[in-house]
Parts: structure tokens; sequence; C-alpha cells
């Protein structure tokens, strides 16, 4: 079962690689097609200029200059386009996954973030988990002072009317045991 889950799993890496790798290459050709047309646009600029530049040699008489702004505005036109077209061609992609402890850069910045705010949060979680944890336990040893006050107050009750309804000898027995009771304690 596990090598149809992992041959399936390849087999779509493979189409996927394969779609993307199939756009990459239109991509790429139609750049190089536009290369090639910017090309050709800058030859045929070129082979203008030196047309010009022999017609301006033969009419010697001429003093005026060619102005040939235009023709180096249309180039650096012409190379922006290409420095775009270039600059636009699919880079290699590169997946990295990492932890890091040491950071490659700007290793100020993360430790002060690290130290700064990670910290924060785990003493404050700290202090909250034992305002919790003595929470219970302060709540814990109330209930069980006010069960034992309780039970003492009973037997203090019971203890007073067994003393208030019975004979002198009974008394004298308890009055006794009473002492010894202190005695022990």
């Amino acid at each position: 079962m596990e090598t149809n889950s992992n041959t399936d799993k390849g087999h779509i890496e493979r189409e996927t690689l394969q779609l993307v790798l199939e756009e990459f290459t239109l991509e790429q050709k139609t750049n190089n097609q536009h290369i090639e047309a910017l090309i050709a646009a800058v030859k045929n600029v070129e082979n203008k200029i030196d047309l010009s530049k022999k017609e301006h040699k033969i009419e010697k008489n001429v003093s005026e200059q060619l102005d040939i702004m235009q023709v180096e505005t249309i180039l650096q036109k012409g190379f922006l386009d290409i420095k775009y077209m270039i600059g636009r061609q699919p880079k290699s992609i590169l997946r990295k996954f990492q932890i890091l402890l040491f950071p490659e850069q700007d290793a100020k910045l993360f430790y002060k973030i690290v130290f700064g705010r990670w910290f924060l949060w785990l003493a404050i979680m700290v202090a909250v988990s034992d305002l919790y944890k003595w929470g219970i336990h302060y709540n814990d040893n109330k209930k069980e002072i006010e069960l034992r006050q309780i039970q003492n107050e009973r037997i203090r009750r019971a203890w007073e009317y067994m003393y208030a309804n019975n004979s002198e000898e009974i008394k004298k027995l308890m009055k006794k045991e009473y002492a010894n009771s202190i005695e022990s304690n």
C-alpha cells in the first residue's frame, strides 16, 4: 500500500516538475525571440547611423552636425529593454529548510527578538503557571482547615453535651482524660 502511495507521489511530482519546466522553456523561447527582435532593431539602427554618416561625409559642404540625440535615446531604450528582459528570465528555485540557532545575517536583531520577546513570554508563562499552582494549593489548604475546624467544633460540642448531661463520676473521668490528652501533646 505504501509503495503505491510513494509511486503516486513520485508521479505527481514528476508531472508538476514537467509542467513547470515546460512553462520555463516557453517563457525562455519568448524571451529569446524578444531579444532577437531587439538585436535586429539595434542592427537596423546601426545601419541607419552608418548610412547617415556616409551621407554626411559626402555632404561635406553642409556645416550642420547630425543630431544623434534621438538615436542615443532609442539605443538607450533598447538597451534598457534588453536588461529588463534579461532580468525577467527565470531563476533557479532553491528551497531551504533551516532551524537557525546562530543566524547567518543580522544576528543582533535576531537575538534581540529572541531574548527580548521569547524570554519575556516564557517568564510570564512560568509566573502564571506558578501563580495557578499556588492558588490551587492555597484553596486546598483553606478547605482542609475549614473541614478540621468543623470536625473540632463537633467534637467540642459533643464533649460539652456529655459533660453537662452526665454524673459526677463521668465528669471526673472526662477531666482526667482531658488532662492526659494535654500532657501527651
